[in-house]
């Protein structure tokens, strides 16, 4: 074997090494168990539905809730099909009311919550406690937002919680004329206007996925360790910091894999699996690894079915033609490219007493960040620099942005606009604080980009580096000044970006930014109601350049996905805006082992 695959096994087993110092040792796998490896580079905060606003944390909770609706598997363009649904919902005339057949034969998984710790059916009562409970004040959704004024009765019932002493003197009996069960696999949603991206926004989202009355109950406020959904998988250990892991559902029902998809997709392999009983593997690991370089080495190793490539080792791994390196290749690994409905930037809290109340000082900023450098050096030139909000592979992203927005690197601007900002102030602008969700390697090399970038046109900058949790919670708290973020759409609609800053979502919604513009409200509200079309593609768009006016961020970059694969990691077909994809997985056992074999012979 080369000195170079050498040398990456010495340092395979150094990041094992670190890896084993965490809280606990890793399960271990048994020869013939299909165990699907995963990373998350960064610990989540819980599995309960209802509360889950990051990314990392949904990917996991995905396995193990279900939703009325998901997007098909294979094709593409993106569609929704049942899923808990028996079918399509049927919708009256006026737009306002949803009928849904809920499947029989679904159960929630077994647990000590329920009478004998047997499972139970789900029934569509499920689904109204779901959504009553996003709506108690008490539980501190942050998926509110996405229902308030939307469900006839709901808001008054979300009124009636405050007068409640805890979540738990909560009386879910009570009726809400907007939710109702004319027996226990019927479901009927009145809404109180039209809301065109309901099944969208709502029905195909984790966040509104059953959860049994009975779990709440018994668990309180542990019910963010103890998920018990419908899924595929359900949680068996979960150490803080170190892994998670889930195992095969034992009651979950019979479900087979899809037999149609795209053109291309039999020949790619993608419908060998066609008809067999999902899910395929025993167990799904993720372990927690902050930093990229030993994530890396754990692929290389092996140890992990796919991964991202770090900024240092990617020109090592794909050609300046953007093919994998004849060494990647010859180790039976592929690449997937795929663009990501994602925008990430530089937010401002527009509630600040200093940046909120300066629009020059947030203009200087935004001039004084080189994106197409951030890009280069962080990304390796694969991502989009961001001129707005809206990622271009939407349908209402304004081609013309570029030309319209404030994304230009300008230092020289920035210095104007600087001084424009102290006269603002009404003195010397004080040291800004920039909050960043992580503290491993490539977050403080973030950091210290940002330092350098705003200290080269004279601003002083303090960044601050924090767990994810830790972050959230700051965001949710609005006492942060600036912030490293961003966004992946869940819905193949613009609005999810627009709906950040949306006024009514501030105070611990979604608008983190704090922002809020009686004209982009009126015209948000407008084509809230508007199915897809020109005229609401429109109204996206002059929403947008209202935003990059007011500048409460710096739109920073899109993400293009660079996704490395081992070659017995089958059925790995990129999807934009599903999540629950473990159950399609499968693993070609005897592949792994014979490549893990070959890693044991150069350490």
């Amino acid at each position: 074997m080369d000195f170079a695959l050498k040398f990456l096994s010495i340092l395979f087993v150094a990041a094992l090494a670190s890896i084993a110092g965490c809280d606990g040792s890793a399960p271990v796998e048994e020869p013939n168990e299909m165990v699907l490896h995963h990373v998350l580079y960064t610990k989540i905060a819980g599995l309960d539905p209802a509360n889950i606003s990051d990314i990392y944390s949904r990917i996991v909770a995905s396995q193990i809730f279900e939703t009325l609706y998901d997007y098909h598997f294979l094709k593409r363009p993106y569609e929704l099909v049942p899923l808990l649904a028996k079918g399509m919902p049927q919708i009256s005339e006026d737009r306002l009311v949803y009928t849904i057949i809920i499947k029989k034969g679904v159960y929630f998984q077994s647990d000590a919550c329920f009478p004998g710790g047997k499972a139970r059916e789900l029934k569509a009562q499920d689904f109204v406690y779901s959504f009553k409970r996003i709506a108690n004040i008490k539980t501190l959704s942050p998926s509110w937002a996405c229902l308030d004024e939307r469900i006839l009765g709901l808001d008054e019932f979300r009124q009636y919680t405050k007068s409640c002493a805890g979540a738990e003197d909560v009386d879910y009996s009570r009726r809400v004329e907007g939710l109702q069960t004319p027996d226990d696999h019927t479901l009927v949603i009145k809404l109180t206007k039209p809301w065109p991206q309901f099944i969208y926004s709502a029905l195909a989202d984790t966040a509104f996925a059953p959860v049994a009355e009975e779990a709440v109950a018994y668990y309180g406020q542990d019910i963010i360790s103890h998920p018990v959904g419908t899924g595929p998988f359900r949680l068996n250990v979960w150490r803080r910091g170190s892994y998670v892991e889930l195992v095969r559902n034992p009651t979950f029902r019979v479900e087979p894999y899809p037999c149609e998809g795209e053109s291309g997709d039999a020949e790619a392999g993608y419908l060998d699996d066609a008809g067999k009983p999902i899910p395929f593997a025993d167990r799904v690991v993720w372990t927690v690894i902050e930093e990229y370089q030993p994530a890396w080495l754990l692929f290389l190793g092996g140890k992990v079915d796919a991964g991202v490539i770090p900024k240092d080792s990617f020109d090592e791994v794909v050609t300046a033609g953007g093919e994998l390196t004849s060494a990647m290749k010859d180790r039976n690994i592929h690449l997937k490219t795929f663009s990501d409905p994602s925008t990430y930037w530089l937010g401002f809290n527009m509630a600040d007493d200093i940046l909120g109340k300066n629009k020059p000082l947030r203009r200087a900023i935004s001039c004084a960040i080189d994106r197409e450098r951030f890009i280069e050096l962080f990304f390796n030139n694969r991502h989009l620099v961001a001129h707005g909000v809206i990622p271009p592979m939407m349908s209402s992203y304004n081609p013309e942005i570029e030309e319209k927005g404030h994304a230009r690197y300008d230092p020289q601007k920035a210095e104007e606009l600087l001084a424009e900002a102290v006269k603002v102030r009404g003195g010397k602008l004080p040291v800004l604080k920039i909050a960043m969700p992580g503290a491993g390697t490539w977050f403080r090399q973030y950091g210290q980009f940002l330092k350098r970038s705003l200290n080269a046109v004279g601003l002083e900058v303090e960044v601050q580096y924090m767990d994810r949790p830790t972050f959230q919670e700051k965001l949710r708290a609005g006492s942060v000044e600036m912030f490293a973020s961003g966004a992946s759409a869940a819905i193949p609609d613009a609005q999810e970006f627009l709906s950040l800053f949306y006024g009514k979502y501030r105070a611990g919604g979604p608008n983190a930014f704090n922002y809020s513009n009686p004209e982009f409200d009126r015209l948000y509200e407008k084509a809230q109601v508007l199915p897809d079309g020109p005229e609401r593609r429109e109204l996206y768009q002059e929403m947008e350049l209202i935003v990059l006016e007011d500048c409460p961020a710096a739109f920073l970059n899109h993400r293009v996905a660079y996704v490395l694969r081992h070659d017995w990691y089958k059925n790995y077909k990129p999807h934009a805006f599903a999540f629950g994809l473990s159950k399609y997985r499968r693993i070609d056992l005897a592949k792994r082992a014979a490549y893990r074999e070959l890693v044991k012979k150069i350490e």
